[in-house]
């Protein structure tokens, strides 16, 4: 039995213009990643893995992976510091 598709992001805070790498299944055709609704920059490694940068104007709250499947969401709020 594989995975469902999921992402977990790695670590779960830090700055704007920060990359932050994320975990999952199914991101290979990733087609957008948003930190609570702010679009961010990113680039997908392998079905496994993919980064993104913490875009300015982010705020704390859930990361949303964009997917043919559909929106993957975090299982935990991440947190935007200074």
């Amino acid at each position: 039995m594989g995975l469902g598709p999921f992402v977990e992001a790695l670590p779960y805070s830090g700055k704007v213009g920060a990359t932050i790498d994320f975990l999952g299944e199914g991101l290979a055709a990733t087609t957008g990643v948003s930190f609570n609704g702010t679009a961010a920059s990113f680039t997908v490694k392998s079905e496994t893995y993919l980064t993104a940068t913490v875009p300015s104007g982010a705020a704390t709250g859930y990361v949303t992976v964009a997917t043919p499947g559909g929106l993957l969401k975090s299982n935990k709020k991440f947190r935007v510091t200074q």
